[in-house]
């Protein structure tokens, strides 16, 4: 049976990963010229979607790790602990609907 503050954790952290997801959408606003609108949008909802996997794994350090998002495909660019988090990032990332490819050139891991 769980108790009171076991389930006011996993409330307060679904609510994190929302209000998280938010500020994500809200900083990820496009900049750049070209590509349509739906394009820029798509781009910013899969960045937005890609950070909240990031957040929910327990098993990743999802702030340490910038993604963008240009026409599908997006790029990782951070350190991470192991071999094991890198492969686990790109997994995610490759999960979410709508991304075409993942480059993970400058996801580095800590040695």
């Amino acid at each position: 049976m769980e108790t009171a503050a076991t389930l006011r954790g996993r409330r307060g952290r679904g609510w994190a990963v929302v209000m998280l997801a938010v500020l994500m959408q809200m900083s990820s606003a496009p900049t750049a010229i070209g590509g349509s609108t739906g394009e820029v949008v798509d781009d910013a909802i899969i960045t937005t979607k890609v950070k909240t996997s990031f957040v929910a794994d327990p098993t990743v350090s999802a702030l340490s790790i910038k993604v963008e998002t240009s026409q599908g495909v997006v790029n990782l660019t951070g350190i991470v602990n192991s071999e094991q988090e890198r492969q686990r990032l790109i997994q995610l990332a490759q999960d979410v609907e709508g991304v075409k490819r993942v480059e993970a050139g400058n996801l580095f891991v800590k040695h």
